[in-house]
């Protein structure tokens, strides 16, 4: 199994953000908060990260979130399960003041992907 997050794992159409913003789900586990929205083609799935300015207003400090971020979801994204023909679209967003620890970023992370689990076996049921 490859840990990779390739070319094609990363959610950069405006359009298709714009969408999951406005269509999307929400879920929030502690400071990290998933937007995330299904759809019914067979593609890889598709991720996001941000840091707001609010929070932290040096480029370095936000560029580092968004690395731990990154990081956690690649070593976990192949816990992620989503129903036959479907592939997920989803943002990572990171609203806290405090720099967080990668241990804890990783916790959080894999928190959202069985809560996104539990989400998607209740739409096959």
């Amino acid at each position: 199994m490859r840990f990779t997050l390739g070319k094609e794992t990363k959610l950069k159409s405006k359009k298709s953000i714009e969408l999951l913003f406005t269509e999307g789900s929400s879920i929030r586990k502690g400071p990290i908060r998933c937007v995330y929205n299904l759809i019914d083609m067979e593609l890889p799935h598709k991720i996001g990260v941000s840091v707001s300015k609010r929070f932290f207003k040096k480029a370095p400090d936000r560029n580092r979130i968004k690395r731990l971020l990154r990081e956690a979801y690649r070593l976990n994204q192949h816990d992620l399960i989503t129903p036959e023909g479907k592939s997920i679209e989803m943002m990572f967003l990171f609203q806290s003041p405090k720099m967080p620890e990668f241990e804890t970023v990783q916790q959080l992370i894999k928190k959202l992907i069985i809560e996104l689990n539990k989400q998607h076996q209740q739409l096959e049921d």
